[in-house]
């Protein structure tokens, strides 16, 4: 008997040992890889600050081009991350741009009749409510995503047009085609680091005395930090916030759980009594929300005004900024800032885009290293080639056309698609129709 007792015991202590081991190699693997991210940023900073200062183009890493990047970077991060918890739900959201545009008008509406921090409110609203419309035609009535998104953005820009004729027409500053100026938020200065205020007493700006002296890696760092933190809306603080919040409740919370088995297999969540629909609903809203913040972002913080046409197809490039980031918030705020850059440096300085090709040369051929090393010949052979002709274009010319400027963030997803297709993995029914009690 006490044998026969015994044996449970053994088995249960072996089946808890593997379960440790699993879920101590799992800890293991993740922390390798944060290891190798943070190993490669520092590495591609350390060969831009290289770059920056062999060619004397001090824009590259400049405060005003991280401070330009960010507001740049914002409404198409937002966007992104509007995607993203659309798309992990398993609903596919071209409508995005629709949701900016009527975040746009909204936000400015509300900043002009109430002041910025309710027009920010309203323009959320805006866009929960074309959120909350998608999420009737797609999840309610199983519309096609693209053709409910598509539909979303026509009628946005339909509603955006006939209120601002019925409001604006006739109010000093305001028209058909826009509205009268607005108050922004805000913005503000880290004291002692970049020159803020403290009870009165203006602190020096540290960070803004080490850039200037253009010191190879020091200067590079105190330009990257003093452009996070110095004229800083409150809206772009919010707005970087998000993302880490964005992982924490998709990753680490039951609501996050069940949002991501919805997207993943909605019939098998359905099972274990996952209201599936209403998940989606919520998803649907708070990534109409976030698309409306990003385009009141545009509309109140970004130019103070509403106009037709404000967002410019951000929305889109905020759905190939989530899925350059692999429907992850980082990833999203990664690509976003990218899209960021390469806009920001053809505001500020064209000469720093050229140098920018030798930059773009050292690492394609550094990575084409890597993956020749690890037996990956053709991604190699690809990589190269790239990062060659990037080189023969540095040393054989003396400027590049702002065209091709304009067009290198979508180059870049586009070459992550092609190259990094198996390493990318959007949630397994993503885009599929589904209805409750239906059998996979």
């Amino acid at each position: 008997m006490s044998l026969g007792q015994g044996m449970p015991s053994v088995a249960g202590e072996g089946a808890v040992s593997r379960a440790d081991q699993v879920t101590a190699a799992s800890r293991l693997q993740s922390a390798r890889k944060r290891q190798r991210v943070l190993a490669t940023g520092l590495g591609l900073f350390v060969l831009l600050s290289t770059v920056r200062w062999l060619t004397d183009s001090p824009d590259l890493t400049s405060s005003g081009t991280v401070g330009t990047t960010l507001r740049l970077a914002v409404p198409i991060g937002l966007a992104a991350l509007g995607g993203l918890w659309s798309e992990r739900s398993g609903i596919v959201n071209i409508g995005l741009e629709g949701m900016m545009i009527l975040g746009t008008w909204f936000g400015a509406w509300g900043a002009w009749q109430y002041g910025p921090w309710a027009g920010v409110a309203i323009g959320i609203a805006g866009g929960m409510a074309a959120g909350l419309l998608h999420a009737l035609a797609t999840v309610t009535f199983n519309v096609d995503h693209i053709i409910s998104g598509v539909a979303i953005i026509t009628l946005a820009g339909g509603i955006a047009r006939y209120l601002s004729v019925e409001v604006y027409t006739d109010v000093p500053g305001g028209g058909a085609t826009q509205s009268p100026r607005v108050e922004g938020v805000g913005t503000f200065d880290l004291p002692i680091l970049s020159g803020g205020g403290l009870f009165g007493w203006h602190s020096p700006d540290v960070l803004g005395s080490l850039e200037e002296h253009h010191w190879l890696i020091v200067s590079d760092l105190a330009g990257v930090l003093r452009g996070a933190t110095h004229n800083l809306s409150y809206l772009t603080l919010l707005a970087i916030l998000l993302v880490p919040l964005t992982w924490w409740i998709m990753w680490r919370t039951v609501f996050g759980l069940r949002v991501r088995s919805c997207g993943e297999h909605p019939t098998a969540a359905d099972s274990l009594g996952v209201p599936v629909n209403r998940m989606r609903y919520l998803a649907l809203m708070i990534s109409g929300g976030l698309a409306g913040l990003a385009g009141a972002f545009l509309a109140i913080e970004a130019a103070s005004i509403y106009r037709q046409g404000q967002t410019q197809g951000r929305g889109f490039i905020g759905l190939a900024a989530m899925i350059f980031g692999n429907w992850l918030p980082l990833g999203a705020a990664a690509g976003a800032a990218l899209f960021g850059f390469a806009d920001a440096l053809n505001l500020r300085d064209k000469s720093a885009v050229h140098a920018l090709l030798l930059f773009v040369a050292v690492a394609a051929l550094v990575y084409a290293a890597v993956q020749f090393r690890r037996g990956k010949r053709s991604t190699a052979l690809v990589t190269g080639v790239l990062g060659l002709l990037a080189g023969l274009w540095f040393f054989t010319t003396d400027e590049v056309p702002v065209e091709f400027v304009q067009m290198t963030p979508y180059v870049v997803t586009l070459l992550v698609l092609a190259v990094a297709t198996q390493r990318l993995r959007p949630p397994a029914h993503d885009g599929k129709p589904w209805r409750k009690g239906q059998v996979e």
